[in-house]
């Protein structure tokens, strides 16, 4: 008998604006069946859409919205769908534990993190306050974080993505749970944290017995750490098997489509294209960006955290050079500066001849109104950096009405943005909430390239994405760098994301700058041992690896 068992499972959805007796449900999962045995780890692969997280949140009880489930799900022998909601939450985090994708937004943030872990062990247990904080402690060395005793302190916001991640895993495994569902744990966090995040899940199986069912949307995660694999598509299980059958030899073009997807975000660029490369002249030409020396610290109280220390690179124009590194590493930093959001602490910044302030404050700096125009940002999650109450012409007009365009000078603007960045005519009167996360970050580009700008700042801008949307972004990223000669800073924690676009990498670590160089070279032969071991931590699917793990 399976452990965990959906059986012709399907999720629909109603519209709740209109009465339930003039609809037809919308079926968002659609007979939908798989089993995890115990011990063993099930990966549930697919593009964003694909009813991956919305199938486990409603068999489990924990879906939110008007909608109705068909078919069956079993626990143990046991049908979850007729569970009352006191015998579900007897099980739920009990014998199934929970590990969400963002740990941020399922922490609570005014709570220390050893509280939270506690409240599971309360909730479930008779055992003693004394006894309830020795198992804390206990967990949160399980999952590798140092100083327990006093991290425990902590609330979220002081931890590391990675942290905050591990104690959501400490909460998921606290009374050693028959079955842990992962919800793309791992896809917020850097390289190397994302490796410690699958080895810490696959020895907690092994030295537990812990079944796993483990939601995402890379194949190349997943072959490091399941046995088997379900490929869905708009709700529709589209491919199951073994995890080297469907690896090595999927059936269904679906399935070969993600796994090209997984390798087309790891090649770094045979040769690459430079602004200089276009014919012989006489001299370098000065880059559109210069940066020398930037250091920027961070202040609470009396404590004083550096974040960036004596960084010196260049950009020029129409190159895009991307920033690497682990968590903490001083990214995102960087790029708040170079976008005019936060001072640097010292240092000297030119964009295009005009040079940037330097000063202490908390206060946004001071830019001239053409280097404002001339740079612009493109943030992480899509879902947040758009307003919800905006439509999307709306969005991308909105830098152009902020500097005084007349309303038929942003119409042709938008239009002629919004066909460079692909976002269709009929999406222009649409709302977020009605745009798929790539829709939404093509939407932010075209905003960020409304002013038409020279430096685009993108920090992260894939990091919410499935990977074949990935590559979507990639590939119009390449296009407008070519056909607008828009250079790009392009900040990741994703070194495969970084070999298909840039030309140049910066690395960053946890001592300062580790390596500068071309990308074929970083790549292919870092010089730096800190480099080599991001880019030993980053999954691949070729056969030797897969076939010998």
């Amino acid at each position: 008998m399976p452990l965990f068992e959906l059986d012709a499972f399907s999720v629909s959805f109603l519209d709740p604006d209109q009465p339930e007796r003039h609809q037809t449900p919308a079926r968002t999962v659609d007979s939908l069946s798989y089993a995890v045995d115990e011990g063993e780890t099930l990966a549930i692969v697919g593009e964003s859409g694909s009813g991956k997280s919305v199938s486990l949140l409603a068999a489990t009880g924990l879906l939110n919205g008007d909608h109705r489930t068909e078919g069956a799900v079993r626990f143990r022998g046991h049908d979850l769908l007729a569970a009352t909601p006191k015998q579900r939450r007897g099980i739920l985090g009990k014998e199934i534990g929970f590990v969400f994708q963002d740990p941020q937004s399922n922490l609570h943030p005014f709570k220390p993190v050893g509280r939270q872990i506690e409240e599971v062990i309360a909730e479930h247990t008779a055992l003693k306050p004394a006894a309830r904080r020795a198992r804390v402690l206990e967990l949160l060395g399980e999952v590798g974080i140092q100083d327990a005793a006093q991290k425990a302190q902590h609330y979220p916001g002081h931890l590391s993505g990675g942290q905050r991640q591990r104690v959501m895993i400490a909460i998921a495994i606290a009374l050693n749970p028959a079955l842990i569902i992962a919800d793309e744990p791992t896809t917020a966090l850097d390289v190397s944290v994302q490796a410690g995040i699958l080895g810490l899940l696959g020895r907690l199986q092994r030295e537990h017995g812990t079944a796993i069912v483990f939601v995402s949307h890379d194949l190349a995660v997943v072959s490091r750490i399941a046995d088997a694999i379900v490929v869905l598509k708009d709700g529709r299980l589209v491919e199951s098997g073994p995890r080297d059958e469907v690896a090595l030899a999927p059936r269904e073009p679906y399935t070969r489509a993600l796994l090209e997807a997984s390798r087309a975000r790891i090649r770094p660029r045979v040769r690459p294209i430079r602004a200089t490369d276009a014919g012989p002249a006489e001299a370098e030409p000065k880059p559109l960006l210069g940066v020398r020396g930037l250091t920027k610290h961070y202040r609470r109280g009396s404590r004083v955290t550096p974040a960036v220390t004596g960084l010196d690179f260049t950009v020029g124009a129409g190159e895009i050079v991307g920033i690497v590194g682990e968590s903490g590493s001083g990214k995102s930093t960087v790029g708040k500066v170079i976008a005019g959001l936060q001072f640097a602490d010292s240092g000297e910044i030119l964009l295009d001849g005009h040079a940037y302030p330097t000063k202490v404050s908390t206060q946004v700096p001071h830019l001239p109104a053409e280097v404002r125009r001339s740079v612009q940002l493109v943030f992480q999650d899509p879902y947040a950096s758009l307003n919800p109450r905006r439509t999307v012409f709306q969005s991308i007009a909105a830098p152009l009405e902020a500097n005084g365009w007349s309303k038929s000078s942003m119409r042709e603007r938008v239009a002629e943005v919004a066909r460079r960045t692909v976002v269709g005519d009929e999406l222009l009167n649409r709302y977020p909430v009605a745009l798929s996360g790539g829709q939404k970050q093509r939407v932010a580009i075209a905003r960020a390239l409304a002013l038409g700008p020279r430096l685009v700042v993108a920090d992260e801008p894939l990091a919410a994405l499935d990977v074949t949307t990935q590559v979507e972004i990639i590939e119009l990223i390449l296009s407008l760098q070519q056909s607008l000669h828009t250079a790009f800073l392009f900040i990741s924690h994703d070194l495969g994301v970084v070999a298909a676009i840039a030309q140049r990498v910066i690395v960053l670590g946890p001592n300062g700058v580790e390596e500068i160089g071309e990308t074929e070279q970083v790549f292919t032969a870092p010089r730096s041992a800190y480099t080599r071991t991001l880019l030993d931590a980053i999954p691949r699917l070729d056969e030797a690896e897969v076939s010998t793990r």
